[in-house]
């Protein structure tokens, strides 16, 4: 059978269905439904199909669209006309869940399965009034019990109702702790030394030679890798080794010595 003519039962399937329908329950609808001997339907036309028709009320022509939420396929209107169905459908919009319910319901959603001692444990404070509020709205449900604590506690899970509330198809579904977190981070304050002087800062530095101190800019290096001192008036001359540079009072003394012996009185 081709595809095309699958799309229209699809479409009526998942139109009409009170719950969300999986590709494998629509296979089997339809097969039921024509009651093929020979040639059946097959998951791999089904998937293509719903592709199709989720390309097909994509398009701003539709309100509304295909989209798998609570472990199945559904028709979904799209969130741009959210506050036109806000309207028509009154009080049920404004229910809120308390504080306490949501911390409650988020606990169980990335723990579960999850025992009532231990969502208290996490909060701090008693949560019989929040685990009994979420169950009577049937976003979470009683799974078993745990057989290897004391007194074999009742665990609780979320149901397929919070799956299709909250979008998802299930927990591995919810978004990470580490990305929810990540927009939180705010970034430290850099404090930099120079931030609280007018004076130059020295830069830290982590060899082993000493740090000059004082006014640098007659100091250079020269091809050999020598420190070279610039005099005042030699600024633009060849730069002399510092190690050939006498100080200026030995300079004087040897000039007096010359002076001296050139015109003995």
């Amino acid at each position: 059978m081709e595809i095309s003519q699958i799309i229209p039962h699809i479409e009526v399937l998942i139109f009409a269905s009170e719950k969300p329908l999986t590709s494998l329950d629509i296979v089997e609808l339809i097969n039921n439904t024509f009651g093929f001997l020979e040639e059946r339907v097959t998951l791999d036309q089904v998937e293509a199909a719903i592709q199709g028709i989720c390309e097909k009320y994509d398009s701003e022509f539709y309100p509304f669209e295909v989209r798998e939420s609570g472990g199945g396929w559904q028709f979904l209107t799209k969130k741009d006309f959210h506050k036109t169905i806000a309207q028509l459908n009154g009080d049920k919009f404004l229910k809120r869940l308390s504080n306490a319910a949501l911390e409650t319901l988020a606990i169980i959603a990335y723990k579960q399965p999850i025992t009532k001692g231990e969502i208290e444990s996490i909060r701090g404070v008693n949560s019989d009034y929040s685990i009994q509020k979420l169950l009577e709205k049937e976003l979470i449900l009683i799974s078993g019990r745990n057989e290897q604590m004391p007194g074999k506690p009742l665990v609780y899970a979320t149901s397929k109702n919070f799956m299709d509330y909250f979008g998802i198809n299930s927990p591995e579904d919810l978004p990470k702790i580490r990305e929810v977190l990540a927009e939180q981070i705010v970034e430290g304050t850099v404090i930099r030394p120079e931030d609280f002087t007018d004076q130059p800062v020295a830069e830290e530095t982590h060899s082993d030679e000493p740090v000059i101190e004082g006014d640098t800019s007659l100091l250079t290096v020269n091809e050999d890798g020598e420190l070279i001192i610039k005099g005042d008036e030699e600024l633009n001359d060849e730069a002399t080794p510092a190690e050939d540079i006498d100080t200026p009072a030995s300079d004087e003394g040897q000039d007096e010595e010359k002076s001296s012996d050139e015109n003995p009185q």
